[in-house]
């Protein structure tokens, strides 16, 4: 059924064709008419499916103009990036309808621009659950005059933990509010929601082969073969052809570090995280989308609801923990119909988590091969060759024709010399061909950027050279249910160490000390301590004393033998005993 036979009201329409669409996706197709109708719906599908029109189109046709200043829509969004995408839409389905107004509202803005546009008067306030309570404990948002209820995304609001807040929202909205909830999964706690908060919903599963786009290309590579991730990631850059990409990093840390690394090789990027103020996260989505940033270097939550047309590459550099993040990584390309591309960088150590991604989408994921230098060399010479058409049929050269046939008379220069000499000077100070980057040799460290590895030698070197270890202490021990092989588990996963670098591992009751290798990077450190071992964090920190100094309190090497205290007690207390044997009151208790 075309959008023209649902019952949408004429301004909806005439936005909709000034912006092309014509026939509703399978989630718009099952829901405006419920939601037109004055049902509640419960709504599943996954991200990227539309799910923004289906319930924006219905409220923006029933919206009538009215006296009050107060919403009569409130959207609920799970992050900043979201509620500010859905604002968006609904500006856009308006743009017939004068005098309508929307509110973003989030945490991370001042409160000035959104107090002064509550007082003013807002039709339809999106929000994330906290900003939204806030605000109503504020008593600057009233909900007495509530209409319409949504929950966008419900079930990463329950992930991220803001479900008592949705509760909260839910207790000061007027009763006969019309509620429509989405959610890509249907967990217990957002089910009994439904049913304490929703009045006889229709229910609409939108069923799926795959829970990821079928219109996007899903690629891996296993890292390794002498090549990094960066060395990788910057042939990609350079023979992948692409319009924009988003590049997912696991830290805050990494997204700084590895856009700086990116556009220190000449392409225009920018890192998104939640430490960056939100106003310079609203002027790096507006420069994505405008083209003049093409690469961004991002989070999972920061880039959640992220929805620009431009992006057409999904770079997984570091891989996701779980297979929901994937699934919402590599939906922020291939949107609405449009192709994409989406490469899962794999080390070695990560094939279980890559398979469980595999198992997760019941997808295949097909693997590929890093570009040769010489298919980079190949998209460089390319490129020059494009650059000079593109300048000769730009025209205007005639000035620099007779420069340059006065030059080669003046210096007898061949012609095919002198234009060499120009190209080069064109190129500048970057050199056209790339060239095998030399492999650097580590200095004992076992810590190493997922290139494949030491050489064996030098593997076994490390393990056996107790020079080049250091103590750390981590949170978690005996009384935890900790045992040495979850630790070397989840150091060996975490950290990027083999498990053969790492030493000797003690366990007592409250924490443990394990030997790592020396000269861990500060990212590995400040990620470690995050990692989750026997229902605790690791919290792991440096020991200045090793697992021998006798400054070490209550520690002791791992052995079968026992330290010399102990024997020494031991053998007193026996002797005491033996001499006490002789006594005949004990002798006779003991016979008796």
């Amino acid at each position: 059924m075309p959008f023209a036979a649902m019952g949408l009201s004429d301004a909806v329409m005439a936005a909709l064709s000034d912006v092309g669409y014509e026939t509703p996706s399978p989630i718009q197709a099952a829901t405006i008419g419920p939601l037109l109708a004055g049902r509640d719906v419960l709504g599943q599908a996954q991200t990227g499916t539309g799910k923004t029109a289906a319930f924006a189109l219905p409220i923006l046709s029933t919206l009538r103009a009215g006296d009050t200043k107060a919403p009569r829509a409130l959207v609920l969004a799970p992050t900043r990036e979201l509620a500010i995408q859905v604002a968006e839409a609904f500006q856009r389905y308006a743009s017939h309808m004068p005098g309508f107004h929307v509110l973003p509202i989030y945490g991370g803005q001042g409160y000035g621009p959104q107090l002064a546009a509550l007082k003013r008067g807002v039709d339809v306030v999106v929000g994330t659950p906290g900003r939204v309570i806030d605000h109503l404990n504020r008593g600057t948002l009233r909900l007495d005059s509530l209409e319409w209820l949504v929950l966008d995304e419900a079930d990463e609001m329950l992930r991220m933990g803001f479900i008592d807040d949705v509760e909260h929202v839910f207790e000061k909205t007027p009763p006969e509010r019309q509620v429509a909830l989405f959610s890509a999964t249907m967990p217990g706690a957002i089910r009994r929601i439904a049913k304490t908060h929703l009045r006889d919903p229709q229910e609409v599963t939108i069923k799926t082969r795959t829970t990821t786009a079928d219109n996007i290309r899903q690629r891996y590579w296993i890292v390794g073969g002498g090549i990094s991730k960066l060395e990788a990631l910057t042939r990609l850059l350079e023979a992948e052809p692409f319009d924009a990409m988003i590049v997912f990093a696991r830290t805050k840390k990494a997204t700084d570090e590895l856009a700086e690394k990116i556009a220190a090789r000449g392409y225009a990027s920018a890192a998104l995280n939640g430490d960056i103020v939100q106003a310079q996260r609203e002027r790096t989505i507006a420069q994505l989308k405008n083209g003049q940033i093409d690469v961004i270097v991002a989070t999972d939550v920061a880039a959640r609801g992220l929805d620009v047309e431009r992006i057409s590459h999904v770079i997984n550099f570091d891989i996701p923990y779980d297979t929901e993040s994937y699934v919402h990584r590599i939906g922020r390309t291939g949107r609405a119909g449009r192709r994409g591309d989406a490469i899962l960088f794999v080390t070695m150590r990560e094939k279980r988590l890559f398979k469980n991604i595999e198992r997760a989408t019941r997808q295949a994921i097909e693997p590929m091969d890093v570009p040769s230098i010489a298919e980079v060399n190949a998209q460089r010479v390319e490129r020059f060759k494009q650059r000079i058409t593109e300048t000769l049929a730009a025209g205007g050269l005639e000035p620099f024709e007779e420069l340059v046939e006065t030059y080669r008379h003046e210096h007898n220069v061949a012609p095919a010399q002198l234009a060499a000499a120009l190209a080069r000077l064109a190129q500048g100070g970057e050199p056209l061909m790339l060239e095998s980057a030399p492999v650097e040799k580590s200095a004992g460290t076992a810590f190493h950027d997922d290139a494949g590895g030491e050489k064996k030698g030098r593997k076994k070197k490390i393990a056996t050279d107790d020079s080049n270890l250091e103590t750390f202490r981590v949170e978690v021990g005996r009384e935890h249910g900790v045992a040495p092989r979850n630790l070397v588990g989840a150091i060996a996963n975490e950290a990027g160490v083999d498990s053969q670098h790492i030493g000797r591992i003690a366990i007592h009751d409250d924490f443990s000390l394990v030997d790592l290798p020396q000269g861990m990077p500060d990212d590995v450190f400040e990620h470690l301590k995050t990692v989750w071992v026997a229902n605790r964090q690791l919290a792991i920190s440096r020991v200045k004393n090793s697992f021998g100094d006798s400054a070490s309190a209550g520690r002791r090497k791992p052995g079968p033998g026992k330290d010399k205290p102990r024997h020494k007690k031991s053998a007193a207390k026996k002797k005491k005993m033996k001499a006490g044997s002789k006594s005949p009151s004990k002798a006779k208790r003991r016979t008796s």
